[in-house]
């Protein structure tokens, strides 16, 4: 792990070496928005309510180089931190049709390293528009799964314990990511749609926090 982060700002630093280059820094917001659910902005379930709910636990934030390829054509490596986190009961049925219920607590927190390809749409002296596309790595960087309060009816023959509920959060995932992003002088506004598996999949069939999500993230050129 340290060493696939030495290598991502080795790679920002010495992409400095290059004429056309920007560097700066970068915050986003990691949405529980994806194409499963989009439907949920329509019918109001998702709406500026459930953003103000999610924004401190859905953060991303890091670094970014870009690098001129061309008049258009650009490449853009970043690093970045990303967290989701959530904390809910669990009610289900399990396999003898017993209700359980239990409180589940999911922190997701991941090293991001998107490689991206983008070309400039519209490219004015002030602004431009772009659209990218490019691999996305992800590591593990501390993740927690917890359990607790696991509550079973009087007499149940249940198999579902704690112990069995508890997993570990895979080491690394690869992805992609595609987006269209503004720039207005120094600053840098993306919305992006992160396509990448699960981190952790449960054992039992109840919620988990989605991978596949929409990302919006306002950046800001140092240079």
């Amino acid at each position: 792990m340290k060493k696939i982060i030495f290598v991502a700002v080795l790679l920002l630093l010495v992409s400095s070496t290059f004429a056309q280059l920007n560097f700066g820094i970068k915050a986003g917001y990691n949405s529980s928005l994806s194409f499963s659910n989009i439907n949920s902005v329509v019918d109001g379930k998702y709406n500026l309510n459930s953003i103000k709910n999610e924004m401190w636990n859905n953060f991303q934030g890091g670094v970014f180089a870009r690098i001129g390829l061309g008049k258009k054509l650009y490449f853009q490596p970043e690093l970045l931190y990303n967290m989701q986190k959530t904390n809910y009961t669990v009610s289900l049925q399990d396999a003898v049709n017993k209700n359980v219920t239990y409180d589940k607590l999911v922190n997701i927190s991941t090293c991001d390293i998107p490689l991206l390809i983008g070309y400039k749409i519209l490219d004015l002296k002030v602004a431009n528009v772009r659209a990218f596309v490019g691999p996305k790595l992800r590591f593990d960087a501390g993740s927690q799964l917890d359990f607790s309060n696991l509550v079973k009816p009087a007499g149940s023959a249940s198999t579902i314990t704690l112990d069995g509920l508890k997993q570990d959060v895979l080491k690394s995932k690869i992805g992609l990511e595609i987006g269209a992003g503004v720039d207005l002088l120094m600053l840098t506004l993306d919305v992006r749609y992160n396509l990448i598996g699960d981190m952790y999949n449960p054992k039992i069939n109840d919620y988990n926090l989605p991978s596949n999500t929409f990302i919006v993230s306002l950046g800001w050129k140092l240079f």
